[in-house]
């Protein structure tokens, strides 16, 4: 049961039932935390809302699901065999709009709505902000999105098809995020809210759910602002206190492309926080950020973990993209591929042994992305 917002930095206490973006005192993304003493387990609906004593609407509405969550852990087989690994893909490209996306904007529309918010602004690389508009239709709330002008052309389409007003720009996220400062909306850009991350941690509780309750070895996420990476470890802090899991956590390794790499530059270098990655660029659009808003909570999930952050090239995402798709039969997103690429990078330097258990995220459906080789 949802209680208060503890500032991730400063650990101020804010007050969860009035809208809230940063922290007071900071300005850093701030942290749903739950009376944990009232939750039950899981109830039986085949979505994320089966959590729902861990999230923070007080009063879900069923009829406003589109059946988000509860997405396949699926083996990969023959790729296993021919990275001599154990692969597990939690596929997110079954969700509603087609990318993992879905879970944190049908939470944080959800609480916005609650909230008595009339309308939302963010910046996006594409499937957020698709995300967020066509739950916010949904809604009957107003939404302003801004996307890169490389940003994918399905998912500019969906923004438009919502009846959302979409502004294209030139440059990066960063970019899009300086054309709606006019706009005066409430802004639900990455951790600038508190509730996507809640949607996003289901993955996390998912994740061990369908082992049975229990962890595997590792956990392999495309990372941009971070913030699935961010979820999956508070929903394993938060199972821990439950009781629902022990022994140590799954390794968290956040994988960037070397065209944008900032987390993994600051995790080599050994500091709290990334610097601003210049001239970004990467064909798995989705974690293109040169400067995560939760950078040192990503490190900080990392290195509590015994994680790690590797940047692979887009030469080979693609590569791998192409061989999952023949080998297994799953086109993935390149966020997702990305992962794949991790695994291999991981195995021949033996930071992964052959036989650690490894469930790497495709965070959305490779269809979203015509014109990428794959």
């Amino acid at each position: 049961m949802l209680s208060h917002l503890d500032c991730a930095r400063c650990g101020l206490r804010h007050d969860a039932d009035q809208v809230q973006n940063l922290c007071h005192g900071c300005a850093s993304p701030l942290l749903a935390r739950y009376d944990l003493t009232k939750v039950s387990r899981p109830t039986a609906e085949n979505s994320l809302w089966r959590y729902r004593d861990v999230l923070p609407v007080r009063s879900p509405d069923p009829a406003f699901s589109l059946g988000e969550g509860m997405t396949p852990l699926v083996p990969l087989p023959r790729l296993s065999r021919a990275l001599d690994a154990r692969i597990l893909m939690k596929d997110e490209s079954l969700i509603p709009t087609g990318s993992f996306k879905a879970r944190g904007a049908a939470v944080g529309v959800a609480r916005a709505r609650e909230l008595g918010i009339k309308g939302i602004k963010m910046p996006t690389n594409g499937n957020a902000g698709a995300a967020w508009a066509l739950y916010a239709a949904r809604a009957g709330m107003r939404s302003v999105i801004a996307m890169p002008e490389d940003a994918p052309l399905i998912t500019r389409e969906e923004v438009v098809a919502s009846g959302a007003e979409l502004r294209i720009v030139p440059g990066t996220i960063a970019d899009a995020a300086k054309a709606i400062k006019d706009v005066d909306l409430f802004d639900a850009s990455t951790l600038k809210e508190p509730y996507r991350i809640e949607g996003k941690k289901t993955m996390g509780y998912e994740i061990v759910e369908q082992l049975g309750w229990r962890v595997p070895d590792v956990i392999i996420y495309p990372t941009g602002g971070g913030v699935g990476l961010i979820g999956i470890y508070k929903a394993l802090q938060e199972m821990r206190e439950l009781g629902w899991i022990t022994g140590p956590f799954p390794r968290l390794v956040a994988v960037q492309a070397t065209g944008c790499a900032p987390i993994v530059r600051a995790f080599d270098e050994g500091r709290a926080e990334s610097e601003f990655w210049e001239n970004a660029y990467t064909s798995a659009f989705g974690i293109n950020v040169p400067k995560p808003l939760g950078d040192f909570i990503i490190l900080d999930a990392i290195r509590a973990t015994n994680g790690t952050a590797v940047a692979v090239d887009d030469a080979q995402i693609l590569a791998d993209r192409a061989e999952c798709a023949r080998l297994e039969g799953a086109f993935l997103c390149p966020e997702g591929a990305a992962t794949l690429s991790a695994v291999r990078l991981l195995r021949k330097d033996g930071w992964l042994k052959a036989d650690d258990e490894v469930v790497v995220l495709n965070t959305g459906a490779g269809i979203k992305y015509p014109g990428i080789p794959g």
